[in-house]
């Protein structure tokens, strides 16, 4: 039986990906840790099977705890997705960023390499999951220029700071230990399950709510968008691969303006643009991202499914469940 230890898997992405993992597996062992701060909710987890699933609420960063779990449950598969990962809060609070998304990072590659030297390597993975936002920004007038994971790092936010930071000592522990490491690097995610602090599901509940829609700026910031569900699968063909030491890039293939995105939600749910809000960009605001997705289509047929659909279906699932 597969053994994955999953962390945050409370979240936004991690509770889709744990619904994704047991419809593709239905014999594995998943432990999900996860410190159950504003943005982790057991709720994302209503679905999920309860034969060989156990949930910890806990600190990635407690090493006591993680050494714990992964000597009683001896996972052969840590996902990290463990994260603090609102721009607009690591500005105000840089500090919540460096202890979760370095100082944790760092703990569970300590604990783990120190648990898998006694047991060895094979078959054993330790995939971290990060942002496009470690890249830095891409220039408006050249639409063909994409970021490629040869790109060098060039953070703009503490937040992309603190996955870049974490991105460098996962590939450091792979090139100096040779410890079994995979790291993708995902745009902008939208689907179910969401917090709404993030662009889309703050514009689906203000525009229900006929409440105002604050847009950075001039709302041309660009950005890639791939639906959650895909970029789950995604990870979950990059486990199999059985491939280790490199990085990929995910994405949609799907660059919108972030003003066509309001625009596209509230023609969706018939409401007037006058709910669009202009105000004072953001700082250090990023002006456009887009990945090149040529290594994982090429190598693993990687097709991310159409933006329009997923969006209905998106909009659909927040008037449902925030009814």
């Amino acid at each position: 039986m597969i053994s994955i230890l999953i962390t945050g898997g409370a979240g936004f992405i991690g509770s889709n990906f744990i619904s994704c993992m047991q419809k593709k597996y239905r014999n594995c062992k998943i432990i999900n840790l996860d410190k159950l701060t504003y943005a982790g909710n057991l709720n994302n987890l209503s679905g999920v099977i309860s034969d060989n699933y156990y949930f910890i609420q806990g600190d990635i960063a407690d090493t006591k705890l993680v050494n714990n779990i992964l000597e009683t449950h001896n996972p052969s598969i840590i996902v990290n997705f463990a994260a603090e990962s609102h721009v607009d809060k690591s500005i105000a609070n840089p500090e919540d960023f460096i202890q979760t998304n370095i100082v944790g990072t760092a703990n569970l590659l300590y604990v783990a390499k120190n648990h898998w030297d006694k047991v060895g390597y094979k078959n054993k993975l330790f995939f971290q999951i990060s942002t496009d936002e470690v890249y830095g920004s891409l220039p408006e007038d050249q639409p063909n220029l994409k970021f490629r994971e040869e790109t060098p790092l060039s953070p703009h936010s503490p937040y992309a700071a603190s996955k870049a930071s974490a991105d460098m000592l996962v590939q450091t522990y792979h090139d100096t230990y040779g410890f079994p490491t995979l790291i993708s690097r995902c745009s902008n995610n939208f689907g179910p399950n969401q917090y709404p602090e993030k662009l889309i599901p703050v514009i689906i509940l203000n525009a229900i709510k006929n409440k105002p829609i604050p847009i950075y700026g001039d709302g041309k910031n660009i950005r890639d968008w791939i639906f959650v569900e895909d970029h789950c699968n995604a990870i979950l063909q990059l486990i199999d691969s059985g491939m280790r030491g490199t990085v990929f890039n995910i994405g949609g293939n799907c660059e919108i303006k972030n003003i066509d995105i309001v625009r596209f939600i509230l023609d969706a749910l018939d409401k007037p643009h006058s709910l669009i809000q202009h105000v004072e960009d953001r700082l250090g605001h990023d002006r456009r991202y887009a990945v090149d997705t040529t290594k994982i289509e090429s190598l693993f047929k990687f097709h991310p499914s159409p933006f329009e659909q997923n969006m209905l279906a998106t909009i659909d699932w927040y008037r449902k469940t925030y009814a």
